[in-house]
């Protein structure tokens, strides 16, 4: 039996239009790789910048940092050219901030740690020392590390430890 409600021919189905999903989906792929290489990117610039209270003995950095206050290193295996070495990280006893002449009088532990930690940095005049160590501000968030670096002019591969 004919269709009775539409007089004439049936209009012809229309075709899906497949453009705007091919559009989206490139879409997609365009900002999938925007953020997976400013992810790479990100990954490969920030390789070894860590906050500078978590660097431990025997880390390597490859700059000495300059300024008053260093928040960041950037740390290198020592067996690449490196500027300095963590030979101590040495803790104050907690407690109010004892203020900046006590902390600098406890970073002269420092000296004494680097002859236990290399004797013959202590005859190597390319050896010097340079110290990180807690502020106030630092200190009330918890930071009592006075972290010992032995510098390394000029650069140099390999460890001084020994």
């Amino acid at each position: 039996m004919p269709y009775q409600g539409y007089p004439g021919q049936y209009p012809p189905p229309q075709k899906k239009s497949r453009a705007k999903w091919w559009l989206l989906g490139g879409l997609a792929a365009v900002l999938l790789l925007v953020v997976a290489g400013g992810a790479i990117v990100w990954s490969v610039a920030n390789s070894g910048n860590v906050t500078a209270t978590d660097v431990k003995v025997g880390d390597c950095l490859s700059e000495i940092p300059t300024g008053d206050t260093v928040m960041r290193v950037k740390t290198v295996g020592c067996e690449q050219a490196h500027a300095g070495e963590v030979f101590a990280v040495l803790n104050m006893p907690d407690g109010d901030f004892p203020g900046q002449p006590a902390v600098e009088a406890y970073s002269q532990k420092c000296a004494p740690a680097l002859a236990g930690y290399s004797p013959s940095s202590l005859t190597d005049d390319t050896v010097q020392l340079y110290v990180l160590y807690p502020t106030a501000e630092t200190w009330s968030s918890g930071d009592r590390a006075v972290t010992c670096v032995a510098t390394l002019n000029p650069p140099r591969a390999g460890s001084i430890k020994g």
